[in-house]
């Protein structure tokens, strides 16, 4: 039986004051322990069906890229590999598409219904694959921006976005190796498997949230250079179309992530521990 809504007798330290001689007594006090605070709000996340709220998600993932694409293609000048501004272009569009939606992606692998039974290897290598490839959009996303500040004279890595966009990167590369190296390679043994997991779940949401973040200042780095006074013809104090496009951009992106992370914190989409293999045998090997 659990302790909730129980009472609990506690002995008295001093006799009653009417009764001096009376011995000490046990004085019950009819409080209740209050269940820990996970337990309310875990109570309060909405049973909906994962598919239609997936289906949600991916409606609004690839919004994120198309907006983005079409701002630096509408407003921006469009794209090219030539150490221009259209070069800086493919920055954006390859850090929003990696590090946001294909990211967000790979962290719902798990949650995806088929990915409940049977082994785990397959989603773990579609998984580890979704991730591999965001990293990749991210470093071609750095080596367009790199290439452009340094064909323009532009100083690197100057700026609160910059520190920020780079320590994720960072961050995301060592979580894919230690990731790989924990659970797809046979050789970590299974009590560090055990440990590592909750501690690979949690860097998992933070790097979302770091790239969430990221990606925001981005734009609006961008919008105040691009639109500031006297090199505009509407400066971005006045809300030109431009603005309001990535604006909304940004809360789309915003979005995106929040419903992201209320998956998985979801406990009805969790994939049930009982059936999960991963702690039982070695991966990247025989399958039972």
């Amino acid at each position: 039986m659990g302790i909730y809504g129980r009472h609990f007798c506690l002995p008295a330290c001093l006799p009653s004051p009417t009764e001096p001689d009376h011995p000490p007594h046990r004085s019950c006090f009819p409080f209740r322990v209050a269940p820990p605070r996970s337990l309310h709000l875990a109570a309060m996340m909405p049973d909906l069906p994962f598919l239609p709220f997936c289906t949600l998600l991916g409606s609004l993932g690839l919004g994120c890229v198309a907006f983005v694409g079409a701002w630096c293609q509408h407003w921006r000048g469009g794209f090219a590999w030539d150490g221009s501004a259209r070069m800086f272009n493919w920055h954006p569009v390859l850090m929003v598409t990696g590090m946001v939606v294909l990211y967000g992606a790979a962290a719902l692998v798990y949650r995806l219904p088929p990915a409940w039974r049977g082994p785990k290897l397959p989603w773990k290598m579609l998984h580890s694959t979704l991730a591999l490839t965001a990293f990749i959009l991210a470093v071609l996303g750095l080596v367009a921006v790199f290439n452009f500040h340094n064909a323009s004279g532009t100083p690197n890595m100057y700026s609160l976005h910059s520190w920020l966009g780079l320590a994720t990167i960072l961050l995301f590369s060592c979580q894919w190796v230690a990731g790989f190296s924990a659970f797809l390679l046979p050789y970590a043994p299974t009590w560090l498997r055990a440990l590592y997991k909750p501690i690979h779940i949690f860097f998992g949401s933070t790097i979302l949230m770091l790239s969430m973040a990221s990606c925001v200042s981005g734009i609006n780095e961008k919008l105040f250079f691009s639109l500031k006074n006297g090199t505009a013809s509407v400066p971005y104090k006045l809300l030109p179309p431009e603005a309001v496009f990535a604006n909304i951009l940004g809360l789309l992106i915003i979005l995106f992530v929040v419903l992201v992370l209320c998956a998985l914190a979801n406990p009805s989409w969790k994939r049930p521990e009982a059936d999960s293999l991963d702690t039982h045998q070695p991966l990247l090997g025989a399958e039972h």
